[in-house]
Order: C-alpha cells, then structure tokens, then sequence
C-alpha cells in the first residue's frame, strides 16, 4: 500500500455566486495495489467499495473483492478457439454484465449468474472494438469501434442486451482516412440520459455526438493533437450535459503534453486546449470525482496519477503508478486498473 501526501493547490478555484463548491482540503491519497498474473486489463466497472469487475487479455473476466479478504473469482467463458479473445470493452446495466473483445473475431458476451452467453459477433479483417456503455435507462447500450468501411463501427441493443445491431454508413458520419479509435480505457464513449459522445483519434480527433440513442448523429472538430496514428483523444468524461473533458496525447511520446487536454461547456460541440504545455502528459483515462460539482479530476495513463480540483485548468501530479483506467465509486474510493494489477484509491 502506498499513501502520498498530497500539496493542495495554492491557487484554488474563485468561487462566484453560482457555483458554491469549495475545493476540499485532502490531506493524502492512499493507492493500493493488487498484483495478477499475465493479464493486461483496461476495462472495470465498479461494483461497491469493495467489488469491481474486470475483463483483460487471454481472455480473463472476473470479480475482485477485498471485503475482509482478496479474492480474485474468475468467471468461466466456453471459448470456441483456443486462441483466447483480448477484453478491452466491459459495461453493465441492471441485470448483466457484458464484455466486448477487441478483434477478428469481435466478441460479445452476456454474462449473469455466473454464465457466459454469446450475443454479437462480427467477422472482418479490420474490425476492433474499443469501448462500450449503456444508457441511463438499462435497455440501451452502445459500443464503438475502428471502421472496417467509411465510418466508425457502431453497435446499438435496446432491448437490455439481448440482440445487437451495426449501424450502416449510410446512418453515421463519414470518417478520415486513418482516423480511428482508442481501446485504451473503455473511456473514449460517454452516456449521459440518452446523450452518447465519442472521441476518435489519429489521422483526425474528433468528437461524435448523438441525442437519441445513436439514431441520428453529429461530428464535430476538436483542437487536439491528430494527424498521426497514436495521436488523439483517448477518454472523454462528462459531468451533465453541457460541460466535459478529454484527454489523451500520443502514446509514442507519452512525456508530450502539448494540446492533449481540453473543456467543452456546450455539450462537445467546441472544446478549448487547457494546461497546454503542462502537466499532466498522456494519459488514458479521466474522470469526474463524484458530487465535486465537476470541479475534482483525476487522470491516470503509464505516466502516473494526476489531479486537478478546478475542473481541469491546473494539475497535480500525486503518484507515478502506471494505471490504464480509474473508475470512481463515490467522492472518496475509486478502483484502477493496470498491467498485471489492479488497484484502489482512496481520499483523505
């Protein structure tokens, strides 16, 4: 276990009239790690303070618990290969959870009660999967990945996860050449009500909006970092409707942090560079601190840990652990997850 002592910034937040959070005064932030073997996981969902569920590589999914004591409970998947599918996508609704694999084939599975059933699957030399979520409602639920045509893959089910179905071209935006997505975090697609947003990267970086559960969409242009593969956005969080953050960079040059972190306040139609020049650097995933009324972020990446209290404009570094994704439980714990680990944080 690991605990940091925290410096609270100097220069906090000017609170108006309108917006009456303080930024709070946390004293250290405790990160402790869980150590896996040969598994690579980027995608968790929280459970409660003491419970995640993670899906990884060599296709592993299962439950972590360290409620009195740590335990790992793996749930067993009747693979039709013996090459085991790579998990990077994972989401929940109210009766299921569902994990996603990355590629040829592309894998979607149900899994309640202990149980694995196949519910979507997709054969194409191109095809990638990189994120999923479902919607507020539970019936809902949408995952995005690289194009194997002229548009971003999209799947959509509305009957709770039980089917699923591609959108046609002919329905979405047009993508760039070489524009993409990144399957870093399951992060790079945000739902709010029946709001979706998501953020693609290298040749272009930009952001795909959509009101009515993926029925009809819009693109718009963002001032990040693109133009080469591993450059872009990599995980967008949103705090309502109205204001959000992404973040990113380019992963061959992770110490680069020029025009890899931005704010919308109308919904993801504009964004504007922050930080620009500054810390943090790359990063994989951020995320709102809960009832912090959208000021508390943290951001982590195989760069470390990194914090801001005023909505993104200035950071922190507060650790230099490597963590693909974070995912917070309440204003206090969050889970994480890495490279052979995973991890808990815990303000103070």
């Amino acid at each position: 276990m690991k605990r940091i002592n925290v410096i609270i910034f100097a220069f906090l937040v000017f609170v108006s009239c309108k917006d009456n959070y303080q930024p709070r005064e946390i004293n250290t932030i405790t990160v402790q790690e869980f150590k896996m073997d040969s598994v690579s996981i980027r995608a968790i969902q929280v459970v409660n303070a003491h419970k995640v569920i993670y899906a990884g590589s060599n296709g592993d999914v299962g439950f972590f618990s360290d409620d009195e004591k740590t335990t790992f409970t793996p749930i067993e998947i009747k693979y039709q290969d013996s090459i085991r599918p790579n998990f990077r996508s994972i989401a929940s609704n109210s009766k299921a959870v569902f994990a996603l694999s990355i590629s040829n084939p592309a894998l979607l599975y149900r899994i309640s009660g202990g149980k694995a059933e196949l519910k979507y699957s997709e054969n194409h030399e191109k095809v990638f999967y990189d994120a999923m979520q479902f919607f507020d409602d539970n019936k809902h639920g949408i995952a995005v990945g690289d194009p194997t045509e002229d548009c971003a893959s999209i799947i959509l089910t509305s009957d709770g996860g039980n089917t699923w179905h591609k959108i046609p071209c002919s329905e979405l935006p047009k993508s760039e050449e070489d524009e993409a997505f990144f399957a870093a975090s399951n992060t790079n697609i945000k739902t709010i009500g029946s709001t979706v947003w998501i953020a693609s990267g290298g040749k272009k970086a930009r952001i795909l909006k959509s009101d009515d559960f993926g029925k009809t969409w819009q693109i718009f242009e963002t001032p990040f970092i693109q133009g080469e593969g591993p450059q872009g956005i990599y995980s967008i969080d949103f705090f309502d409707k109205n204001n959000g953050i992404a973040i990113g960079g380019d992963y061959s040059k992770p110490l680069a942090n020029k025009a890899n972190k931005a704010i919308t306040n109308d919904g993801g139609k504009t964004w504007t560079i922050v930080a620009d020049g500054q810390n943090p650097n790359y990063k994989s995933c951020v995320q709102y601190v809960p009832k912090t009324n959208g000021k508390e972020i943290f951001a982590v990446g195989k760069t470390g840990i990194s914090y801001s209290n005023d909505g993104g404009i200035t950071w922190n570094e507060v650790s230099k652990d490597s963590y693909y994704a974070i995912q917070f439980v309440d204003r206090n714990i969050a889970w994480l997850s890495g490279n052979n680990k995973l991890g808990k944080l815990v303000l103070k």
